[in-house]
């Protein structure tokens, strides 16, 4: 009879970690990676969204020479300017799409280009590189004209 009492070291080894079940597919190790991944996703809507919702006019990304996926034609050409050209091509369904390319002269031999991308007046995409700024070209200023006589 003591042999019986003793003989149920199998069900208890059951729960154990230390089973045959590998690592990622225990219970707590799948849970945060499904948290973790959660996280990140969450994290990318935010970055896409939070910044227009803060700024919803893009005001203050035309006042800092940025700009944005959502803009119009008219805002990025208060914040960047006219473009160098403007290639227009329609898709089948009639979808008018743009690429703006513009040109920044860094010297006589080098030209950064940055390009942006629309369908109908909305900003979809680009390409630049760097920041999302373009940097102002610095004019001269006038020279003073004398006075007198």
């Amino acid at each position: 009879m003591a042999m019986a009492s003793t003989d149920h070291t199998d069900d208890t080894r059951a729960g154990t970690p230390d089973d045959e079940t590998p690592f990622l597919c225990r219970r707590p190790v799948r849970l945060t990676i499904y948290a973790l991944f959660a996280i990140f996703f969450l994290s990318m809507l935010a970055f896409r969204f939070v910044p227009r919702l803060l700024d919803p006019t893009f005001e203050k990304h035309i006042a800092r020479g940025e700009v944005m996926v959502g803009m119009t034609k008219q805002q990025v050409l208060e914040a960047w300017g006219a473009p160098y050209t403007i290639n227009v091509t329609y898709t089948k369904d009639g979808v008018r799409r743009e690429e703006w390319i513009f040109e920044d002269w860094i010297s006589a031999s080098k030209i950064k280009h940055h390009y942006l991308y629309f369908e109908e007046d909305a900003l979809v995409g680009g390409w630049y590189h760097g920041a999302r700024e373009r940097p102002r070209s610095q004019e001269p200023a006038p020279a003073p004209t004398p006075q007198g006589s």
